[in-house]
């Protein structure tokens, strides 16, 4: 059984800066990309950052320039670097994980969320 377990979110006025991080535990072969989502109250899941295993990142447009993922392979871990943060951005972050059990079967893994609250 595949976890993501996030962790880093909470409450910080507008303008500041939090640093969200996701890890993978259990028995996989690898992990092809790992990405974050949120989910603001009322509104449908969005993509945020995507880290693929090629080093290469991609960020949805409303947070460019502010938002960094970052990956370190060897924790099986990601990381997401808010700065500059905006009211908007308040939302359940969630981390999600494209990887390659055992059997060699491709899964999709989500972890169970963490809160970020920014106030003005």
């Amino acid at each position: 059984q595949v976890q993501l377990v996030e962790s880093g979110g909470g409450l910080v006025q507008a303008g500041g800066s939090l640093r969200l991080s996701c890890a993978a535990s259990g028995s996989f072969l690898t992990i092809n990309l790992m990405a974050w989502y949120r989910q603001a109250p009322g509104k449908q899941r969005e993509f945020i950052a995507t880290f693929s295993s090629g080093g290469s990142t991609n960020y949805a447009d409303s947070v460019k320039g502010r938002f960094t993922i970052s990956r370190d392979n060897a924790k099986s871990t990601v990381y997401l670097q808010m700065n500059s943060l905006k009211p908007e951005d308040t939302a359940v972050y969630y981390c999600n994980a494209l990887m390659v059990d055992p059997t060699y079967k491709n899964r999709e893994v989500w972890g169970q969320g963490t809160l970020v609250n920014v106030s003005s």
